[in-house]
């Protein structure tokens, strides 16, 4: 059995459960799952989880995402992308740069976005898609985002190409329609490309024959989905009791949360509040210390 974090470099056409399921036959690993779902026809980052390192999901992709992303001017299709049926056509205005300019402006920083049908999101325990490709159209509220980052890389009419940087949960197709709205015209998107989840970067990524010929050069270790995390060095009667469950004193500790470690091992991550801390994901059990150490080394 495998634990670890594949930074997987998804191709076209295949679907992100697609690339799971190649993952599950190269390891032999049932429990592998990732972050981040990507388009089928999208290229890009794509952070997928095995064995005890699936149970740190929840602590990846909560961060920014970037993307290259190309759409085309005059056309809407169902799905947002050109794998779709044109459902929708407008004239295109003879747009400048700098009209395209002043619009992507008005869509840097938060901004309500409705997701698209055609998605991964679950309503009422089914995804998005399948009441899609039922001709179900369920109502969606519009919900917040952030564009970070919103540039445009070239503009060759009716295509134009962007570099986006966004919270998790923006659709990228649903950013260009939108923005293709504020133009007075319709679009869809030609092309997408991800370049980075959180701290997963394209130019680290491996292809699934990659991954097929060299299964465990491509592992990264589980701590890698929190990085980010302050780290809690316990001594070894504090990492037992809260591997174990307990909560446990740990004098002039910050409330927050931390990757826990005993001797430089990764253990789990735990909460702290009020000097006492939780455990919150255990994946593995600190050993019992011996007993002649207890009271030297055991909070109070």
């Amino acid at each position: 059995m495998s634990d670890g974090i594949l930074n997987v470099l998804k191709p076209p056409g295949l679907t992100s459960h697609d690339v799971v399921s190649r993952v599950r036959r190269v390891y032999g690993q049932k429990k592998v799952g990732h972050a981040g779902t990507l388009d089928p026809d999208a290229a890009g980052v794509l952070p997928v989880f095995l064995g005890t390192a699936t149970r740190l999901l929840e602590y990846a992709a909560t961060g920014s995402k970037e993307y290259r992303a190309e759409g085309c001017f005059g056309t809407r299709t169902d799905t947002g992308d050109d794998s779709g049926r044109i459902i929708e056509e407008r004239p295109v205005p003879p747009l400048t740069e700098a009209d395209l300019e002043a619009c992507l402006a008005r869509f840097r920083g938060t901004i309500l976005q409705t997701p698209p049908m055609y998605s991964a999101l679950k309503v009422n325990g089914k995804k998005l898609y399948q009441y899609a490709r039922q001709g179900i159209e369920i109502e969606r509220k519009p919900r917040p985002v952030t564009i970070h980052k919103l540039e445009l890389l070239d503009w060759d009419p009716p295509y134009f190409r962007l570099a986006i940087e966004c919270s998790k949960g923006t659709y990228i197709r649903t950013l260009l329609e939108d923005i293709a709205a504020a133009l007075g015209t319709a679009a869809h998107m030609t092309f997408l490309l991800r370049t980075r989840v959180d701290g997963y970067l394209l130019e680290d990524a491996r292809t699934l024959e990659e991954v097929e010929a060299d299964p465990q050069a491509a592992l990264l270790p589980p701590e890698r989905a929190v990085q980010d995390l302050p780290r809690l060095a316990a001594t070894p009667w504090q990492a037992y009791r809260i591997t174990s469950g307990v909560a446990t004193t740990v004098r002039g500790l910050a409330d927050g949360t931390y990757a826990l470690c005993l001797n430089g091992t990764f253990l789990g991550v735990a909460r702290c509040g009020e000097e006492k801390v939780r455990a919150l994901k255990i994946l593995h059990q600190a050993p019992r210390p011996p007993e002649e150490t207890r009271e030297e080394d055991q909070p109070t």
